[in-house]
């Protein structure tokens, strides 16, 4: 679509600076394989008041894993933004598969949702932090230019209800609003 090269081109002459260029780096990277998430949730698992919200979050990961990378990125299989933007440079590490939707946005909200359902009130700040950390790295992955944003969009929503649907169906077995220390 012309509107998202018209803003991924923006994004690359007119927000990409010499200042932030690294700390985009940085966060992408962060969601490189889901391992930044992944090991939040072994983190959660292996203290037991947490373990809960840890399963929870790893099956959730688990489930969007599998229908973002091994059932819609193979079906849809779209061209990256750098290889069909004859323009835009892509300045993180080169991916090896398709571009719809975004694995990293998808693994960041998954993760981030699932942890923030599964919080009481008084500890919901720990989920706007995840919140922000996930939306930082699904906009750096457009702004360091290896997703378009309508990647970007359906990667947050695909994590957002898988994390829904996944804490809903096992809310009432596996947690009481567990609280970490």
């Amino acid at each position: 679509m012309a509107w998202e090269e018209a803003f991924l081109l923006y994004l690359q002459n007119n927000v990409r600076t010499d200042f932030f260029d690294p700390i985009m780096r940085f966060f992408s990277f962060l969601g490189n394989g889901g391992w930044f998430w992944i090991l939040i949730c072994i983190v959660l698992i292996i203290y037991k008041p947490t373990r809960p919200i840890g399963i929870i979050a790893a099956i959730s990961l688990a489930v969007s894993a599998l229908i973002c990378n091994s059932l819609l990125k193979i079906i849809i299989n779209r061209t990256r933004p750098y290889d069909a933007i004859e323009e835009l440079e892509l300045i993180a590490k080169m991916p090896h598969d398709s571009s719809f939707p975004s694995g990293h946005s998808n693994a960041s909200f998954t993760v981030a949702c699932a942890i923030t359902w599964c919080l009481s009130k008084n500890k919901k700040w720990i989920g706007v932090i995840l919140i922000l950390v996930a939306s930082i790295i699904a906009f750096s992955r457009m702004y360091v230019g290896a997703h378009y944003p309508t990647d970007v969009i359906a990667g947050i929503m695909l994590g957002t209800l898988t994390s829904i649907l996944i804490f809903l169906l096992l809310r009432n077995k596996m947690i009481k609003r567990v609280e970490p220390d």
